[in-house]
């Protein structure tokens, strides 16, 4: 099975190719938009495997939560490459990849989400415990227990974190950040089993519902309008 992943949660976007258990992946060049090179990132990609879009059997995409903006470029190709082509299509959580990109078995996932917050989840063997949310650092959720990993740049973008979760984690990644190469991981055993979303259906997962504080929140917070 040929399987195309594409993730756009953060910058830059990456591409991931799954051939038969095997995996390559590609970062989109910094400095430009992921909806400029995302598309020609993945024909380079292909081009190099000897492959085309029309060998693919599937293709998975990052579902969010992470950038807005971002978040709709993977989807939205993901979509037209599913239509023109007729091909299955999956779209996985951001923050189930991140944690199993971590390699942990109880894994705290703290993704930067901007004006002073973070995306949050918790995961236990790979399966979602609770609700996803967006918390202001110092208000996370604390799991049961200790011997936690925890991961995600929200840990280096907010000491308060750190502090709220030192009681639980035993090891910290925040260098673990949202890959398509993890999204093609998750979504290729998914696809073999013949589990797939219709294009039409296929939106972001956001989580949060508004991109950025109103100019009151700013200037509540000494911030400039």
């Amino acid at each position: 099975m040929i399987i195309l992943a594409l993730e756009t949660a953060s910058d830059p976007g990456s591409v991931a190719l799954w051939r038969d258990g095997e995996v390559v992946a590609g970062e989109c060049p910094l400095g430009r938009s992921n909806s400029e090179t995302l598309l020609p990132l993945a024909q380079s990609m292909l081009d190099a495997a000897g492959l085309g879009f029309a060998d693919l059997n599937g293709i998975a995409f990052g579902a969010g939560p992470g950038s807005f903006t971002g978040l709709r470029v993977a989807c939205g190709v993901a979509q037209g490459l599913a239509v023109a082509r007729g091909l299955p299509l999956i779209g996985i959580g951001t923050l189930q990849a991140m944690a199993q990109a971590s390699g942990g078995e109880r894994v705290i996932v703290a993704l930067d989400a901007r004006m002073g917050e973070v995306y949050f989840g918790i995961f236990v063997k790979g399966e979602q415990q609770g609700e996803l949310g967006v918390y202001a650092p110092e208000a996370v959720p604390l799991p049961e227990g200790t011997g936690w990993l925890a991961c995600g740049n929200g840990l280096s973008a907010y000491p308060a974190l750190r502090e709220r979760l030192s009681g639980q984690v035993e090891v910290w990644m925040p260098e673990v950040m949202p890959s398509a190469e993890a999204v093609v991981r998750l979504a290729a055993p998914r696809l073999e089993r013949g589990e797939r979303i219709d294009p039409a259906d296929a939106v972001p997962l956001y989580v949060r519902d508004k991109v950025a504080k109103t100019v009151a929140e700013r200037l509540a917070e000494g911030g400039r309008a």
